[in-house]
């Protein structure tokens, strides 16, 4: 008979839910951890196809700083946590840059790289850049009560020159924004020092390796999770959430909630339902990527220095629900073997494509219909990527080629049950974490902290602020 109270539940074991678990479990918290599919992780998962495992999100873990350095996120989260850093086994990454048509920077997980590259090309543009830097270093991100400013109004107080204002954005949009064509200033600034100031880093084996820790060290603490059991409805009495009930439909009961499923999903999920809160906050952005699998390791065709390339070929860059089944105009590549791995190399080449796309017109697609959808933009989203790289001939790639695999974002939403595939969720995110009702309160992607590193340090502060410090 398993247990139907606990001193806390959680709805969803990714990154943030798994985190927020571990550290109640620390301080001898019942919680248990409820997620609707078989494997954890939600949107920085795994799947295999073939006994060929792929990595979903992540492309690089962020906020990376080499070991001793003191004050950022990596450390907050492993202290926390009680993680050895050892045990993520980071293998930093070799070169990452910003491609557009016109002009490209360059940047390490050494600032003084992407410094340098700035003031190089922009010279008008120093004093500025400066200035929004020391800005960015000294801006309280992770202030629960800070209100939300415009990032493309505060910039523009500092940088005047298009060219180098979309060359920044770019970058940090497409590894955090749930918002068109801007972002919050806060979240600006998480996701500078995550991308620039700190850096990318990556387990030689993956996304896997973080989860297994994640995972382990949940396990030793005392708490439990229960897998293909979903959440439906969390009923509210009395301005509290006074029971869960599972896909199954039992009830379980919690002295405090504490959901991932995202803003509007767990508006929705109550009962009475909240549709107008969600409706007003629901974000449309997703995504669309293609992962290709070859013999050769990227560097065979000229392809080995670049971890990451964010790409654009408009004018101006523009960030925004594709009018299209997918916007190849801009969009990111993802090298996993071009980190710098102390151990090892990956047994064969990858090259990952990402790009914006429209949910509403990949859902409304019939089956055949779906699939040659994914056949026709597999190979448009590559050859569009492509022409930021060295060239190499079709034929050559084809030779090499062993297999391809994408999702869409309605692969998004059956996975994760976002709304419209929204990778990002909410645009208006819950510093606090706080809902209308007094024991539930929100994690991870709609709580603010972003990229991975984030969404566990996401879990944790919601687990201190709601939960720990109050007892």
């Amino acid at each position: 008979m398993k247990d139907s109270h606990y001193d806390a539940v959680i709805i969803g074991a990714g990154m943030s839910g798994l985190a927020a678990g571990i550290r109640l479990a620390h301080f001898g918290k019942k919680v248990c951890i409820f997620e609707r599919h078989n494997a954890p992780g939600g949107l920085n998962g795994f799947y295999s196809i073939a006994g060929r495992k792929y990595d979903v999100g992540l492309h690089a873990l962020t906020n990376y700083v080499p070991p001793g350095v003191k004050g950022t996120p990596l450390g907050k989260l492993l202290r926390q946590l009680r993680i050895d850093r050892e045990e993520f086994a980071l293998s930093p990454q070799k070169r990452s840059r910003v491609a557009f048509r016109d002009c490209d920077l360059k940047f390490t997980n050494d600032f003084a790289v992407l410094d340098a590259e700035v003031v190089a090309k922009f010279p008008g543009q120093a004093d500025g850049w400066r200035s929004l830097v020391q800005l960015v270093r000294t801006y309280d991100d992770v202030a629960l009560d800070a209100q939300p400013v415009s990032a493309r109004a505060v910039v523009a107080r500092h940088l005047t020159d298009p060219l180098l204002t979309d060359l920044i954005f770019c970058p940090v949009m497409y590894y955090g924004s749930a918002q068109e064509r801007d972002m919050e200033f806060g979240q600006f600034v998480i996701m500078f020092k995550a991308l620039f100031l700190e850096g990318f880093a990556r387990p030689l084996d993956g996304v896997r390796v973080i989860l297994r820790v994640l995972l382990d060290k949940y396990r030793q603490a005392g708490g439990e999770r229960r897998m293909k059991c979903g959440v439906t409805r969390i009923i509210e009495r009395e301005g509290r959430a006074a029971a869960i009930v599972l896909d199954d439909g039992s009830e379980i009961t919690a002295d405090h909630v504490i959901s991932s499923m995202g803003y509007p999903e767990t508006m929705q999920a109550c009962e009475p339902a909240h549709p107008v809160e969600a409706a007003g906050n629901t974000g449309a952005l997703s995504f669309v990527e293609t992962i290709a699998i070859f013999k050769q390791a990227p560097a065979a065709w000229g392809w080995g220095d670049d971890t990451i390339v964010f790409f654009n070929d408009s004018d101006r860059f523009d960030y925004a629900a594709a009018t299209d089944l997918v916007d190849p105009r801009s969009g990111v590549i993802c090298f996993p073997n071009n980190f710098d791995y102390a151990d090892g190399q990956l047994p064969e080449g990858i090259f990952r494509v990402t790009c914006l796309a429209n949910y509403a017109q990949w859902a409304a697609l019939a089956e055949p219909d779906y699939r040659a959808a994914k056949a026709h933009w597999l190979e448009g989203m590559q050859h569009s990527a492509r022409r930021f790289l060295p060239p190499v001939a079709d034929a050559v790639l084809a030779e090499n080629l062993v297999t391809t695999d994408m999702f869409t974002p309605r692969t998004v939403r059956k996975y994760t049950g976002h709304l419209n595939g929204a990778i990002y969720g909410a645009p208006r995110k819950v510093k606090d974490g706080r809902t209308h009702l007094s024991n539930l309160y929100l994690c991870g992607t709609d709580q603010g902290f972003l990229g991975i590193i984030g969404a566990m340090l996401s879990g944790i502060s919601m687990a201190n602020y709601h939960i720990l410090q109050k007892g």
